[in-house]
């Protein structure tokens, strides 16, 4: 199919989306930890403290692909104000319902389908009204917002919650509650693509089975799920590292946050990059970096020489995301972009379980050096995979 150039969108809905996606990590980066903290409190078993991360996921693993059936039919904007008044929501159910671990566990369902809703209404709008020739630096704006959200959070943590041990969770769930109720008035003023009314004639042609038969669709969800699950695991085995070799949690911190200014540099560079080299060159490339920089933590190294190999690692993790965004959203057609965002989400969160999974077990033996290695190992083969990656002829 001929995917047809649309103009892009004017600053000024590009603002409200960047906001709106800014505001919806920070919010979401705020109340996880928090939550955590409030179950703390609560002095919960350890059992439930997984019950707690895991009820973030459980619902958006089910729900991830009938949301995306719902940008494809409803229009990206009703979506977000969907996932907009669920944060407000969640947010409030912590307030509310925060007295008991089911409370929690009740409000992080909310969160985690709020979050869900938002990100897949939002990831859908920048392909369904950004022409194909500009997807990679769209993408790459768009995961830069997101990651600015994510940095944001924590900090909103001390801002509400005080500088304590244990924060005033209840101040964090209500300074949350107050930062999501003006995401609605956002939401409703992002201007919908339109796809979801001109695109009958693609959505007849099939739902998620045509769309997993597209060439490239596979293998590009491979390759993001791979990259994400890259991503947890450094930032659950480098403190783990660091513990293993006697370097200070002050300096594993360091390179955690050398390692998501990197790949925030990496996502604000994208367009450019893309330009002069190519998206499948500089996807293949920038997956290998990763690789080769996960696999030089292997031997001990002076602690500056680890700060380059993980800025090179950061680079390479930054740029697979949104890479493999332009990929899905050119090889969807118009009326299946949403489905296939949530699909990527739905390979994302497989990932982000089965994978770290995966390599603890197979590296038991050779401790957190030995779960990078394997890490890097599926990386290089993330980037083999990438090298069959080609845009869709148009036609």
């Amino acid at each position: 199919m001929a995917h047809t150039a649309s103009p892009g969108p004017g600053r000024a809905q590009t603002a409200l989306l960047l906001t709106h996606t800014v505001v919806v990590q920070a919010v979401t980066f705020m109340l996880r930890p928090a939550a955590a903290y409030r179950a703390l409190e609560l002095e919960v078993p350890g059992a439930w403290l997984g019950v707690l991360g895991a009820s973030f996921a459980v619902v958006p693993l089910l729900l991830a692909v009938p949301s995306g059936q719902a940008v494809d039919r409803f229009g990206e904007r009703r979506v977000t104000l969907v996932g907009s008044a669920l944060l407000a929501a969640a947010g409030l159910g912590f307030v509310l319902l925060a007295g008991s671990v089911l409370g929690l566990v009740l409000a992080s369902m909310a969160l985690g389908t709020a979050h869900l809703c938002a990100v897949v209404a939002q990831q859908a709008l920048v392909a369904n009204r950004t022409p194909p020739d500009r997807y990679d630096a769209a993408f790459g704006y768009y995961t830069f917002a997101a990651s600015l959200g994510q940095a944001l959070g924590p900090g909103l943590i001390v801002l509400f919650g005080g500088g304590r041990t244990i924060p005033d969770t209840r101040a964090i769930f209500v300074g949350a509650a107050v930062v999501a109720v003006p995401l609605l008035a956002v939401a409703a003023y992002l201007r919908p693509s339109g796809h979801h009314r001109a695109a009958t004639a693609d959505r007849a042609a099939g739902g998620v089975g045509a769309l997993l038969r597209r060439p490239g669709m596979v293998r590009a969800l491979t390759v993001s799920c791979v990259v994400l699950a890259a991503v947890d695991i450094t930032l659950v085995y480098l403190p783990a590292l660091g513990a293993e070799r006697g370097i200070a949690a002050g300096s594993i911190g360091l390179l955690l946050t050398v390692r998501a200014l990197a790949s925030m540099t990496s996502r604000l560079l994208l367009g450019r990059l893309v330009a002069a080299v190519g998206r499948r060159a500089l996807l293949v490339g920038t997956v290998a970096l990763a690789a080769v920089g996960l696999g030089l933590l292997l031997p001990p190294l002076p602690f500056p020489a680890l700060l380059v190999v993980v800025a090179v690692a950061g680079l390479g993790l930054g740029a697979g995301q949104p890479l493999t965004m332009s990929f899905l959203a050119e090889v969807a057609p118009a009326g299946l972009r949403g489905r296939a965002m949530s699909l990527r989400l739905t390979g994302n969160r497989l990932g982000q379980v089965l994978i770290p999974s995966a390599a603890g077990v197979l590296a038991a033996g050779a401790g957190a050096a030995g779960v990078l290695a394997c890490t890097a190992a599926g990386l290089a083969g993330a980037a083999l995979a990438a090298t069959r990656l080609h845009r869709p002829s148009p036609g």
